[in-house]
């Protein structure tokens, strides 16, 4: 499959930036991914996303880390032992470029390692592709986690995407998570395959850390129906 973030953030790094990615999906029509977002320092980003970074602490597992923003402020700023992973070998061969110290090409079920901390930012829940394979997912994670450690997620609740009735309530299919979204990436003439990709409301989140062992605490909420969350093991 051709790697289109990775081509993508290769390009903006070697400076032969001309085009975003366009992203589609079942929820959204053809839409922009700007590169020079995902390159943003400190600064920029969001405030959940500040407030995750504030939060890590230990050994930390970013996971999908893209071209390694997070990585790079733990590292540099907060002087933390980080580990850095991601699907796209382009996204790995740029944050090496930019000095994460620790990055490897890897799926999330691949780590079997232990960590103080483990990142899950921009929608980081997605990953997970479907609502049914939440447990699978919360497992997994809770498996990689030091008894004091903790999990920073972060999602939105996408129901105010759908028409709204005069009672407040949206028609959505019975037979599935409104959170489930099927995108492609294009960029330069290439596109992916589709992909499943998962938008969580807060509620479900927590009710499926219940179900899973794990402790959800609400850490922020954005300006956009999105929020981070943090999941700990229970004392």
């Amino acid at each position: 499959m051709a790697d289109i973030l990775g081509n993508a953030l290769l390009d903006y790094f070697n400076g032969l930036y001309t085009e975003d990615i366009i992203t589609e999906s079942t929820i959204s029509e053809a839409d922009e991914m700007p590169l020079p977002y995902l390159f943003r320092a400190y600064n920029d980003m969001p405030a959940i996303e500040q407030k995750a970074l504030q939060l890590a602490k230990g050994n930390v597992l970013d996971v999908g880390c893209g071209a390694g923003g997070h990585s790079l402020y733990l590292q540099n700023v907060k002087k933390l032992s980080v580990t850095a992973i991601d699907i796209s070998k382009g996204a790995v061969d740029v944050c090496k470029q930019r000095g994460v110290k620790n990055v490897q090409q890897k799926k999330l079920f691949e780590i079997k390692e232990k960590y103080d901390t483990i990142l899950l930012l921009m929608n980081g829940i997605g990953l997970c592709g479907k609502l049914e394979r939440i447990n699978l997912f919360l497992q997994h994670l809770k498996n990689l986690l030091t008894p004091n450690g903790q999990i920073l997620v972060d999602s939105s609740d996408i129901s105010y995407m759908f028409d709204k009735d005069e009672e407040g309530g949206f028609w959505v299919n019975p037979n599935e998570y409104y959170g489930e979204v099927e995108f492609t990436m294009s960029y330069k003439g290439q596109t992916s395959t589709n992909f499943d990709w998962l938008y969580l409301d807060y509620n479900t989140l927590q009710n499926a850390c219940h179900a899973n062992g794990l402790h959800c605490e609400l850490s922020a909420e954005g300006e956009h129906y999105d929020f981070l969350a943090r999941l700990t093991l229970p004392q």
